[in-house]
């Protein structure tokens, strides 16, 4: 991975976010699914976070993502988080019978030159691949 450089910095940000649905649920499947992991590249490139991996699980979401150093682990989550919920629960009731689509709680790490393939391997071994 190149340094991102700017006005005042070079940086080189990348995080590991995972999240599940409340009560670990296994609802992400098929179109939400599908509808899911087009709202958090949206969201991302609204954003101008670069997403390096996404893997949608039925019951995960695993986010790998580079971001400018202003950026927090807890701003991209909350940001893909509140996007995807009020979205899919709007379009698809079933997803209004458990009490919210998210969790409070994510997993975040951070990743650099060292580790991204490593991180790449692992999420591209849970879509299956």
């Amino acid at each position: 991975m190149e340094y991102q450089r700017d006005e005042h910095r070079i940086h080189l940000i990348i995080y590991h976010l995972v999240w599940t649905p409340a009560r670990r649920k296994a609802v992400l499947v098929n179109a939400i699914a599908t509808e899911c992991q087009a709202l958090i590249q949206q969201k991302c490139v609204e954003q101008g976070w670069q997403v390096l991996e996404l893997a949608i699980q039925p019951d995960h979401v695993h986010l790998f993502v580079r971001v400018f150093p202003t950026t927090s682990a807890a701003e991209v989550v909350k940001e893909c988080k509140g996007l995807t919920s009020r979205i899919l629960r709007q379009k698809y009731p079933q997803l209004k019978k458990i009490p919210s689509l998210w969790t409070r709680s994510y997993f975040a790490s951070t990743a650099g030159n060292v580790s991204k393939e490593t991180i790449a391997r692992y999420i591209a071994a849970q879509k299956g691949l």
